[in-house]
């Protein structure tokens, strides 16, 4: 074979070699630009999809993302078979049970919310600026006490409410603005692991001062559903719920068993639907160490 045949022969194999190359290059790039027009094509029902599947099998993935604002409903008085304590246990999402102590249903009503997976807190009754103290209930902290009965109606308090995690104020405009109380009342928060929720019902309130001094988990009421008993006021409590979170990251909200009970769940029971798409509704402790005592607004409630 001549010199100049072997010549053209190996320019014709470069020459393919480059061409297949080429090819090969190109059905590459094809097909990737291919994928990444078919997953921009499917991501929102990918999306939802394996999001769904995720939750289904309790993985958690890093595109799983809820941007909803949490908002935590925190319900007062059970303890005492109360109006409405069947409907606020049955609302459609989780909430905080407030329990007061030593009443008929105390136990009852704290093994049913726990069941239903609701957190219970221990419902403190703690003497008013007015009204009676017959209004409070056994076992109620008032500033006549001395220290030491102070401690023991607290813990004794805690023991009766099985499955407590936290404790607020029933009434207390007058305690929790008293330091000498508080710093008893947060000292036994403290030891028995238990965080404190201000109800706020006064300007005057020493908690979040004694919480930080002795480092007790607290969080603080924003909104008060029910302190008048009509649906229509209910009703505007909730637009108030959906203003302050225009303009904070969260909100706690307490509502009541009792006189406004059904008004207050079957509110309740309409609005939350409703709210889901922006809410994201979730149990007190979801809100510990997250925003706390910051807002200035003081709401009425006795």
């Amino acid at each position: 074979m001549s010199r100049q045949h072997n010549v053209i022969e190996e320019r014709e194999i470069q020459k393919f070699r480059k061409m297949r190359r080429s090819s090969v290059a190109k059905t590459a790039a094809a097909a990737v630009l291919l994928l990444s027009a078919f997953s921009a094509a499917m991501s929102p029902l990918s999306y939802s999809h394996v999001s769904a599947q995720s939750s289904a099998i309790g993985i958690s993935t890093a595109a799983q993302v809820d941007e909803r604002k949490p908002v935590a409903i925190v319900i007062d008085d059970f303890g005492n078979n109360m109006s409405g304590t069947e409907e606020m246990m049955k609302l459609p999402v989780k909430i905080t049970a407030a329990i007061m102590p030593f009443m008929p249903t105390t136990k009852k009503d704290a093994e049913e919310a726990y069941r239903l997976g609701h957190d219970v807190i221990v419902h403190m009754p703690m003497e008013p600026n007015k009204g009676l103290k017959s209004w409070l209930g056994p076992g109620a902290l008032t500033t006549d006490l001395s220290d030491a009965e102070v401690r023991k109606r607290v813990e004794d308090a805690i023991d009766d409410v099985p499955h407590a995690i936290g404790m607020n104020n029933h009434m207390g405009s007058k305690v929790t603005a008293d330091e000498r109380m508080m710093r008893i009342v947060l000292s036994v928060c403290k030891e028995r692991g238990l965080f404190f929720l201000d109800s706020r019902t006064t300007f005057k309130t020493v908690v979040p001062k004694l919480a930080k001094e002795l480092g007790v988990p607290t969080v603080s009421n924003d909104v008060f559903l029910d302190d008048v008993y009509t649906v229509q006021h209910i009703s505007k409590q909730i637009g108030v719920l959906r203003k302050h979170l225009e303009s904070h990251d969260s909100c706690i909200t307490i509502g009541h068993v009792g006189a406004p009970g059904k008004y207050t769940s079957s509110v309740l029971h309409q609005s939350i639907p409703a709210m889901q798409p922006t809410v994201r509704f979730v149990k007190l402790t979801a809100l510990i160490g997250g925003e706390s005592m910051n807002d200035p607004l003081v709401l009425p409630n006795p």
